[in-house]
């Protein structure tokens, strides 16, 4: 379904590829511009090269950037690399930071300590991931000067000169950047569902028990909220991928993120669908895992059994 809308719209879009191809004022003639299109299959009606396309990549074949003049899985691949360091550091600080914050919101309700954690969620929430970046930009690479500007490597290094360290360094900034836009949303879903487990009956009887706060989350709360914790952690992939795409594009950060603006904004279709699909496949199997992990967290559940 969804290669199929994606192909769908870039069909109706007024995007020629023909022309985002040989460029807007090309002199290049009729003839070639339609060598070009019957190189590529565009003279072709549209349900046809669709399942040509489809037919292509359940064999592996993504077809050839026009941009880059190779083939676009092997684009992806080189890029996804480059990205999956930068989007796993984010993903685990912010699952980590955002649940601990979403805890400590939840267990002193009501308190300062809970008051500065939503505003500070709330800021974040709300504020762009770019917009984000270019502060963090200004205040520690420009202002401070603890951060290089950009890239993934230092400049004037080849890439064998380029170190471990050096790819750390930075990568620190932009994996911060990143994992900030995560952290709010997952604060606050913890801190409703923690509320939700201490204003229950059960935990007010365990209260009037004398148990400790503290205790009661370590051995109810917890238990309670960790799998809906899980759950928003491993959907939270498609935002991170969202983020990274605009993270990268502030700190020149040569990923999938900077390849996916590249290609829209160089109308390279077959290189655009590839990314689509497989970020699509990306988020899926993010979900999979998550859905696997459930028996795993808390052995109660069973597929196609009672709780």
């Amino acid at each position: 379904m969804i290669s199929a809308l994606s192909f769908t719209l870039v069909e109706i879009s007024p995007i020629d590829p023909v022309t985002a191809y040989v460029g807007g004022d090309s002199m290049a003639t009729k003839e070639h511009r339609e060598q070009i299109a019957e190189k590529w299959g565009l003279n072709e009606p549209a349900s046809t090269r669709f399942f040509k396309w489809m037919g292509n990549i359940l064999h592996g074949d993504f077809g050839t950037s026009q941009v880059y003049g190779r083939p676009v899985i092997n684009i992806i691949g080189e890029k996804f690399k480059a990205s999956l360091a930068l989007m796993g550091v984010a993903w685990i600080v912010s699952g980590i930071f955002g649940f601990l914050l979403g805890v400590l919101a939840a267990a002193y309700k009501g308190s300062v300590l809970d008051k500065i954690i939503k505003v500070y969620c709330l800021i974040l929430q709300s504020s762009p991931a770019f917009w984000i970046g270019m502060v963090c930009l200004l205040l520690f690479s420009v202002y401070l000067g603890w951060f290089p500007i950009g890239l993934a490597a230092p400049i004037g290094k080849t890439a064998a000169e380029v170190t471990l360290g050096d790819r750390i360094y930075h990568m620190i900034l932009p994996a911060f950047v990143l994992s900030l836009t995560g952290i709010s949303n997952i604060a606050l879903q913890t801190r409703e569902k923690l509320i939700q487990v201490m204003e229950s009956d059960y935990a007010l009887f365990a209260r009037s028990r004398g148990e400790r706060l503290w205790t009661f989350i370590k051995r109810h709360g917890l238990r309670n909220i960790l799998l809906p914790a899980v759950t928003l952690q491993f959907g939270t992939l498609s935002e991170l991928f969202g983020g990274s795409v605009l993270a990268e594009n502030v700190f020149s950060y040569p990923g999938l993120g900077a390849t996916t603006t590249q290609a829209g904004m160089s109308a390279d279709i077959p290189l655009l669908l590839g990314i689509t699909i497989f970020s699509a496949i990306f988020v899926f199997t993010g979900n999979m895992i998550a859905n696997i992990l459930y028996p795993v967290i808390d052995p109660r559940i069973r597929e196609g059994g009672r709780i």
